[in-house]
């Protein structure tokens, strides 16, 4: 059988993650419009036959210039990540112009030992001159493959799984049948939160803010017990991320819950509560305890 890892990179907001949960069928990671949301290695797996092939697809943070150590950090993991794919999957938004940070990545990945393909994504919201023009543009960089696709109509996607399978190598399954991710539980329980608080923060906070779940415990009751900690880097911060009156905080956990208490297929009790860590994200003693 066909299987191999397939790293997924490009510049932040280009849809990274919305197109892996589209490859997989089902939702692996976070998605929102503000650049940034992934902030770990998120693997996907597709099963393609039963299962004839294997791409395990892995959701990487938006490439970006780092201004803290958190910004660092997230590069050198995109990178990272690179080192033990088989193939690479660069993500360029059609309703954009290539510019210097694609430039930035396509030059790394001519150093790619393996092949890449090029996925031109947001065709639904782009014009047909505009998907032209950036195939054109990227067509320069001789990579293996270009196919324009829509990750929110989910258009395209065959003709790209097709042209990864042609370039992955012969090998077994990776993970068993049925399995969409081998993301931690409590990871996703986090990002789940954070999710629900992108949709609703401005300028700098999404940023600021970091999940990390404490506990995480099935009890007597049937319920699923989740104590997660919220970090902010200031404390004026802490007071928008609680709300009035603890409206945000409250309404956020009650979104949360719902999707939690789908995925796990049980009752969710989620205990959240918010912490100042001042300018966690410039600080790697913080980052190392916080997960990153």
């Amino acid at each position: 059988m066909k299987s191999g890892f397939v790293t997924i990179v490009g510049r932040p907001n280009v849809g990274k993650s919305t197109l892996v949960n589209a490859l997989v069928g089902t939702k692996v990671a976070i998605t929102s419009p503000r650049p940034q949301t992934t902030r770990n290695i998120i693997r996907g797996v597709l099963n393609v036959g039963r299962p004839e092939a294997q791409l395990v697809f892995v959701d990487t943070p938006g490439v970006h210039r780092p201004r803290t150590a958190l910004g660092d950090r997230l590069n050198r993991l995109v990178y990272g990540s690179l080192e033990d794919a088989d193939a690479a999957l660069f993500v360029l938004d059609a309703t954009q112009k290539t510019g210097p940070g694609d430039r930035r990545i396509a030059e790394r990945l001519a150093a790619f030992e393996g092949p890449t393909v090029v996925a031109v994504n947001k065709v639904d919201a782009a014009s047909r001159e505009q998907v032209i023009v950036m195939l054109g543009e990227a067509g320069e960089w001789d990579f293996a493959a270009y196919v324009p696709v829509s990750a929110t109509e989910r258009t395209g996607l065959d003709d790209l799984v097709a042209e990864m399978l042609t370039l992955v190598p012969e090998g077994p399954a990776f993970f068993p049948p049925g399995m969409a991710t081998d993301q931690p539980d409590a990871l996703l329980a986090a990002e789940l939160v954070r999710e629900k608080y992108l949709a609703r923060l401005r300028e700098e906070l999404p940023h600021s803010l970091a999940i990390v779940v404490d506990d995480m415990e099935a009890r007597a009751t049937g319920t699923l017990y989740i104590a997660a900690t919220l970090y902010v880097e200031r404390p004026s911060q802490k007071g928008i991320v609680i709300g009035k009156g603890g409206a945000t905080l409250r309404d956020v956990g009650a979104e949360a819950r719902v999707e939690l208490e789908t995925y796990f297929g049980t009752p969710v009790y989620l205990d959240l509560r918010v912490k100042v860590e001042r300018d966690w994200q410039r600080k790697e003693q913080l980052l190392d305890r916080l997960g990153f």
